[in-house]
């Protein structure tokens, strides 16, 4: 099974301060058929305007990645994090019992675009947590890059639920695979660029802010097709 999202398809949310895509039933947006996909229940692509944030605010039992695209996002929160986050950083947060943080776009002239990402944990009650890691251009170029895990994997983030959460930089012309368990899901978003996703015998161009949901597809192929650079993807395999 495999259900396309296209860029247009996605809730807008545009504020003065904010321009928000939401991929699921979010904020003000409020759809009960389109609510989470397995554990994920929210894929926010965001870009904050200059000297703009999010004042701090608290979660709970929630796992929250958050991956900057472009720009430099600055995170601070309760357990005494503060940092400014470029272009390739990750961050998790494990609200757990709670935590409470903000973020906010540190540039006088310059947008942030990054992804937020919502799942729900696999533990609840559990002391909060945050860690972040830069990961360079070249480390996830026609390659897909682990970057979060639900296992203590050297080199990923640690997260607690069942999940991962893999980078791509594919030029046009590459191809690859992911083979996909068949008590999985999988979830493909295409930041930039253009794809073709191969999924049993069927074939799906995606473009730039497209999406895919797929489930029992033993093994699922993407190929660069783009004519203005690399196809930036990011996937997430969950239960």
């Amino acid at each position: 099974m495999i259900k396309v999202v296209t860029s247009a398809e996605r809730h807008t949310s545009n504020k003065e301060w904010i321009h928000s895509e939401f991929s699921f039933a979010f904020a003000d947006y409020d759809d009960p058929g389109n609510s989470h996909f397995g554990s994920l229940l929210a894929h926010n692509d965001n870009e904050l305007k200059p000297l703009q944030g999010m004042h701090r605010h608290p979660h709970h039992d929630l796992e929250i990645i958050t991956y900057v695209i472009s720009g430099t996002l600055r995170h601070e929160d309760d357990l005494g994090n503060k940092t400014d986050l470029q272009a390739g950083s990750v961050q998790i947060m494990s609200a757990g019992q709670g935590i409470r943080h903000s973020e906010q776009n540190p540039s006088e002239t310059e947008n942030v675009r990054f992804l937020q990402i919502w799942l729900l944990p696999n533990a609840t009650g559990l002391p909060p947590k945050w860690d972040a890691r830069y990961f360079p251009p070249e480390s996830r170029k026609n390659t897909w890059l682990k970057a979060v895990s639900g296992e203590e994997e050297e080199g990923a983030l640690h997260i607690r639920e069942n999940a991962s959460i893999h980078l791509a930089s594919l030029d046009t012309g590459q191809a690859l695979v992911f083979p996909q368990r068949e008590d999985r899901r999988t979830h493909i978003f295409v930041i930039t660029g253009n794809v073709d996703l191969t999924c049993g015998d069927g074939q799906f161009p995606l473009g730039a802010g497209d999406a895919a949901r797929i489930r029992e597809c033993s093994e699922i192929s993407m190929k660069g097709t783009g004519s203005d650079g690399p196809a930036e993807l990011i996937l997430i395999d969950l239960p």
